[in-house]
């Protein structure tokens, strides 16, 4: 019908719409809820919708941060900037597997780790991008330190 020899496709978005701040907050909802899971009590029924609300929301803000990762370090990342930051790949496999953990667990250790983790591939992105950074308390609970881009 269009008799096309070749069609090349660059990436799923235009460039220059990737941003980490999705899988940031991501780690953060994930903190914050183990928090909160901690901090329950009674196990009365208020309780145990409570805890179910908060395992779901850990769940999903999970696999949230593992997916926004994922797109941006398979549709963003090139061979070049592998090159210049070659610890990408283990950043982003200890994504993964943190990811994982706290979907498993309620451990705060490795919800910190992911936090620390997003945070690492936060900077190699904006290093990418040519955008200074700046390391800040997220100013909502569990006001834990987060990379910014400096605009």
């Amino acid at each position: 019908m269009f008799k096309l020899k070749e069609v090349k496709a660059h990436c799923d978005v235009p460039c220059g719409i990737y941003d980490p701040i999705v899988a940031q907050i991501a780690a953060l909802s994930v903190l914050r809820m183990i928090d909160l899971m901690h901090a329950a009590e009674g196990h009365d029924v208020d309780y145990h919708n409570s805890m179910a609300r908060y395992v779901a929301v850990k769940e999903s803000e999970a696999i949230k941060c593992k997916e926004e990762i994922r797109i941006i370090w398979g549709d963003f990342i090139k061979p070049p900037q592998i090159a210049e930051n070659p610890e990408i790949h283990t950043i982003v496999h200890n994504i993964m597997m943190l990811g994982g953990a706290v979907k498993q667990h309620t451990s705060r250790d490795k919800a910190m780790e992911l936090l620390s983790e997003v945070n690492k591939f936060t900077e190699i992105f904006w290093k990418i991008k040519g955008v200074k950074t700046k390391v800040a308390k997220s100013p909502y609970a569990p006001n834990e330190d987060v990379v910014y881009p400096v605009l």
